[in-house]
């Protein structure tokens, strides 16, 4: 299994950036797709998941009702929309896949990982 995170990039607060994780090769249908972030100097933190068994999401407190997830099946891709992006929200992102049932929020849960792409919010 193979995942590639693009979509990062310069935005300034308040605006919206879109990442994707593209997967390909043989990924189970059951267990979760993960967004995870580390900003300079912090550990590699918990963003969203997506089941793939049966689409139930989980957001992680600092970015609910700013942040979604979800997936497109035709193009065996996962999207994280971030809307009204703070600077804290600045950091490397990566997308990862689990087997696990139950959208864990543990990094150690997660055996494929992307190579993570860099989101800077800053006017």
């Amino acid at each position: 299994v193979q995942l590639q995170a693009s979509g990062g990039g310069l935005v300034q607060p308040g605006n919206s950036l879109r990442l994707s994780c593209a997967a390909s090769g043989r990924i189970s249908s059951d267990g979760a797709t993960g967004w995870f972030r580390q900003a300079p100097g912090k550990e590699r933190e918990f963003v969203a998941a997506f089941s793939r068994s049966d689409g139930v999401t989980r957001i992680a407190d600092s970015v609910r009702g700013r942040f979604t997830i979800a997936r497109d099946n035709a193009k065996n891709t996962v999207y994280l929309q971030m809307n009204s992006l703070k600077p804290e929200d600045t950091a490397v992102y990566y997308c990862a896949a689990t087997p696990s049932s139950g959208l864990p929020s543990n990094i150690w849960a997660y055996n494929y990982w992307g190579q993570g792409t860099l989101v800077t919010v800053s006017s």
